[in-house]
């Protein structure tokens, strides 16, 4: 039983920020979620599909952003509370739909998750979503703690009911995954049935009326957010500093303040409300010091901000010192930190403080390089995605045109690096290797003579790769879209998609095919299997050569991840120390230096190649790329 469910009010349990969220949906009654997977916003989802049938909930895994906010906006239009939970990249995809829907309006609660990755710990970049709540005119709340998590996402669907739109919920890497203290609130009963309105046309027109009523719903939001809970202020009445900030900027805060002894000088002012500011309680606090810091996590959007009412109320508070992001006191990117905050208060004060020894942290750089292995990125162990690569790599060198590939996200993105032979050369959102592909493919008529890859994994396909294709074939552009099914979404955490056979809660359903659907689409279409090397090759080679529009390769292979639960090893693997030549093999160690998979160690001493069997999953592949045949694999029984 998942702990989210329960019927306790006042019982305190430690969770997940994320896990919170899912809690803060089913105290405020939601019915109905949706959204594609995407750390670190997948686990929203993730615990309202698992409880999804205990608690009458309707859940899915939508093929892409912009159609997972469609299906909550329905449930809203229909009178049913609903959630829609995306990454920073899935915002970009599902603005289409959003920079209408906020002139459109809703009837029933809809709150907007949107999980920003500062640091890029999971994702291509840093991208600070709180601009689209600016962009649309929209309400944005920042929680700061998991308990605020909880409680400004019940608020948030009350907020959304009360001014008619969506209101978007912005949570950060640290607030989505820590864990802390939540006290539970009531879980209410279920609710009504869904019913539609046919007497109300859910229209953008006309649209200056609409725009017009947006920000006349800004303006009342202001009132509103001043008398908020989740905005406070600690310290003094007249500090000497005060900080300004939101989401975790608020405990890093209280820590440095409390490191560097500064509580009598310093005050801080969190913010929950971030969009539109609440500008007058804002002034107030502008008032009563000189100097302000701005810590937030990514953008100095809440800088900017506050920035804008301090010129607007210029002749009201004075002249003022602002610090932050833009004066260089914090980092204009990454994550935030205690430390990043203890810098910046120690260079306006003039403190000297340091948290560790300057001998200390040369001690401990020197113990890291000394212990710690450097090591690159790599696939799993057995990853069908290596034997891929390893395909790709001899079937360019062997079609000698200088042809290279193009990529989207996935696992597979990191063959940037060498993990993948550095075949990826360029590439960055979900599809766009294949669009990307489709403008090479036409510059043939132009002198262009390379062939080119389009790399794309299976939810990547359904997600955004589809219309690409279409494009590819429509125009006919001469690319090849090699599609590596590993039958999950394996990125974000094994999330089913339509080519599986089963939702988010766990019901089967009938798979879509995917060469179907390339076939479909007017596309010529083979399947191989990744770890049939001679095949695969054979395979790519052919499509290579064809001058004739768009070609499409499935590699089909499942995570070794989700294979190894179910399925044993099929095949014991071994080096035959006698035939091992080591470094004096084909490419100086091919096997560990090129091939690179984890499950092959090399042992400098004895100058031989070993297997760690441990970590081998019994794939075999690296017996098939030895050029002495010096590794062995045994059928297992």
């Amino acid at each position: 039983m998942s702990v989210i469910t329960l019927n306790e009010p006042g019982k305190e349990l430690l969770m997940m920020g994320n896990e919170a969220i899912a809690r803060g949906a089913l105290e405020a009654g939601v019915r109905v979620g949706a959204a594609y997977p995407g750390t670190p916003s997948t686990d929203i989802i993730e615990n309202l599909a698992a409880v999804a049938s205990q608690m009458g909930l309707y859940v899915e895994w939508s093929v892409n952003e912009k159609v997972a906010l469609e299906v909550a906006s329905a449930a809203a239009f229909s009178g049913l509370r609903a959630i829609c939970a995306m990454k920073q990249n899935g915002m970009n995809v599902a603005s289409d739909y959003l920079l209408t829907l906020n002139l459109v309006g809703v009837k029933t609660g809809l709150v907007l998750v949107a999980c920003d990755d500062p640091q890029g710990h999971s994702s291509n970049n840093e991208q600070d979503s709180r601009y689209f709540a600016k962009m649309a005119d929209l309400p944005l709340l920042e929680p700061s703690t998991f308990q605020e998590s909880k409680e400004m996402t019940q608020w948030a669907f009350e907020l959304s009911e009360e001014v008619g739109g969506v209101v978007i919920l912005r949570g950060v890497t640290r607030t989505s995954h820590a864990r802390g203290n939540v006290v539970l609130g009531k879980l209410p009963p279920p609710g009504g049935k869904p019913y539609f309105d046919r007497t109300k046309q859910w229209l953008t027109q006309p649209l200056v009326p609409k725009h017009q009523q947006l920000h006349h719903t800004l303006d009342r939001l202001e009132e509103i957010y001043a008398q908020s809970p989740f905005n406070q202020y600690l310290g003094p009445e007249r500090p000497k500093l005060l900080i300004i900030t939101c989401g975790t900027g608020w405990l890093y805060s209280q820590e440095a303040v409390e490191l560097l002894e500064l509580g009598k000088k310093v005050g801080i002012l969190k913010l929950g409300t971030t969009w539109p500011l609440p500008s007058r309680m804002i002034v107030d606090y502008l008032k009563k010091t000189e100097r302000i810091l701005l810590v937030e996590e990514v953008d100095p959007f809440l800088e900017g901000n506050v920035k804008e009412i301090a010129a607007d109320f210029s002749r009201k508070i004075g002249p003022k010192d602002f610090f932050g992001k833009k004066s260089g006191h914090v980092p204009p990117v990454g994550e935030m930190t205690a430390d990043r905050i203890v810098d910046a208060l120690a260079k306006i004060f003039k403190i000297s403080y340091s948290a560790r020894s300057a001998g200390y942290e040369k001690r401990a750089q020197q113990v890291a390089k000394k212990m710690l292995p450097g090591r690159a990125l790599g696939f799993c162990a057995g990853c069908p995605h290596r034997a891929s690569f390893w395909s790709i790599k001899n079937a360019l060198q062997m079609d000698n045109r200088q042809g290279f590939a193009t990529y989207d996200i996935g696992c597979y993105a990191l063959g940037r690096g060498p993990a993948g032979y550095y075949q990826l050369r360029v590439g960055g959102a979900m599809g766009t290797g294949t669009g990307l592909a489709s403008g090479f493919g036409k510059l043939s008529k132009l002198g262009f003579e390379q062939p080119v890859i389009a790399m794309c994994g299976d939810s990547t396909f359904f997600h955004s790769a589809m219309p690409a294709l279409v494009n590819a074939h429509y125009n006919k552009s001469n690319l090849v879209m090699v599609i590596l099914d590993n039958s999950t979404t394996a990125m974000t955490g094994f999330q089913p998609h339509p080519g599986v056979g089963r939702n988010a809660m766990g019901d089967e359903v009938t798979p879509v095919e995917i060469e179907g659907v390339c076939r479909a689409f007017g596309a010529k279409v083979e399947v191989t299997d990744p770890f049939d090397i001679p095949g695969t090759r054979k395979k790519l080679l052919h499509a290579l050569e064809d001058p004739e529009g768009a070609k499409v390769l499935i590699m089909r292979r499942r995570c070794q991840m989700l294979k190894g639960k179910d399925e044993k090893p099929p095949y014991r693997v071994f080096v035959d120390q006698r035939k091992c030549i080591g470094e004096n093999c084909g490419c100086d160690r091919v096997c560990t230096r090129v091939f690179k998979c984890p499950g092959l160690i090399w042992d400098a001493k004895e100058g031989k190649s070993k297997v760690d069997e441990v970590i081998c999953t019994g794939c075999g592949v690296c017996a098939d790329i030895c050029p002495e045949g010096a590794i062995m694999k045994e059928e297992t029984k």
